[in-house]
């Protein structure tokens, strides 16, 4: 699949992006090599072969390195509420938004 210029400026439209007529060119040819090597990796016969649980290498066990859970940060929310327009029981109140 490859796109054409008026692809790009409807995603650019879509995605709120602004792409300069002389950089759009670039643009395309980015996105349809990105395009080209997702057919290229679609085409890979991937039968049979077991999917992984992580990326390395599958004969070595992994873990993720977690740190231990615990607050950094004292607590401000006093701070934090003193000066917020409306607070009550330590919960910021807002206008109805949607009736």
């Amino acid at each position: 699949m490859s796109l054409t210029p008026d692809d790009v400026r409807r995603l650019a439209r879509l995605a709120r992006i602004a792409i300069d007529e002389h950089d759009s060119a670039a643009v395309l040819e980015r996105l349809n090599d990105v395009l080209g090597l997702i057919d290229e990796m679609r085409a890979v016969d991937t039968r049979g072969v077991e999917p992984m649980s992580h990326a390395g290498d599958p004969d070595l066990p992994q873990g993720q390195r977690m740190r231990p859970d615990e607050a950094r940060e004292t607590d401000q929310r006093e701070s934090y509420q003193s000066v917020a327009p409306a607070v009550e029981d330590g919960l910021y109140l807002v206008p109805k938004v949607i009736e």
